[in-house]
C-alpha cells in the first residue's frame, strides 16, 4: 500500500458529535480556555482522533461555529423592516441565546489571537455579512434606500447597537429591542421619506 499524508476523514454523526462537544466546551469556558483535551473528553474521543481531522483548535472552533443554527432561507417580506426583523429575531439572530452566547465566548479571543480573529472574520462573520448585504441590496432595488446611503457603514449598525446593549448595558435582547432599534435608528438613517418613496414607485 502506498503511504499517504492525507488525514482520515471523520464524517457523519461522529463529526457532528465532536462539533457539538466543541460548542459546549466553548460556551462553558470560552475560547481562551478551550483545549483539544477538553473537547476530546466531552466528545468521548481521543485527542489523536481530533488531530486527524483538525490541525488545531482554531480550525476546530471555526468549523463548529460554522455549524451553529441559522435561518435556512433568506426572508423576503417585501420591506427592509420586515426582512431585518425576521433575520435578527429568528433562529441564529440576536434574540437567539445560543448565538449571543457563542459570540460572547469568542469576544476576547478576537482581540488576543490574530490567527483566530482572521479565520473568524473570514469564515464566520463574512458569510453572515454577505447574507445581510443581500437584504440591503434588495431594499435598494425596491427604491427604499436613500441614494447617498453607505450600506457598508450602516449594515452592521443594528448588530452593533444591540450587542452594546447586551454586553455593556446588560440588557436581555428581545424582539421589542430589535424592533425599536430598527424603527428609531436604522430606518430613519437609511430610507427615503415615505412620500418620496411613493412618488418613486408611481414613476416606476
Amino acid at each position: 500500500m502506498t503511504p499517504t499524508n492525507e488525514r482520515p476523514r471523520i464524517e457523519g454523526e461522529r463529526e457532528q458529535e465532536i462539533l457539538e462537544a466543541t460548542l459546549q466546551v466553548l460556551a462553558d469556558v470560552g475560547y481562551d480556555r478551550l483545549t483539544m483535551d477538553a473537547v476530546a473528553a466531552k466528545a468521548k474521543a481521543s485527542k489523536a482522533t481530533l488531530y486527524r481531522r483538525w490541525t488545531n483548535k482554531v480550525s476546530l472552533v471555526i468549523e463548529a461555529l460554522q455549524h451553529t443554527k441559522s435561518a435556512r432561507d433568506l426572508p423576503d417580506t417585501g420591506s427592509l423592516r420586515g426582512d431585518l426583523q425576521q433575520v435578527f429575531c429568528g433562529v441564529g439572530g440576536l434574540v437567539d441565546p445560543t448565538a449571543v452566547a457563542m459570540f460572547a465566548s469568542v469576544l476576547t479571543a478576537i482581540t488576543r489571537d490574530a490567527d483566530f480573529a482572521a479565520a473568524f472574520r473570514r469564515d464566520v462573520i463574512a458569510p453572515k455579512i454577505a447574507v445581510s448585504r443581500q437584504l440591503w441590496e434588495r431594499a435598494r432595488d425596491r427604491g427604499e434606500l436613500r441614494d447617498d446611503i453607505d450600506v457598508d457603514l450602516l449594515e452592521p449598525a443594528l448588530a452593533g447597537i444591540v450587542l452594546h446593549r447586551v454586553f455593556v448595558m446588560g440588557e436581555i435582547p428581545g424582539p421589542d429591542l430589535i424592533t425599536r432599534v430598527i424603527d428609531q435608528i436604522i430606518l430613519p438613517a437609511a430610507t427615503r421619506d415615505p412620500a418620496t418613496l411613493q412618488t418613486t414607485q408611481k414613476e416606476d
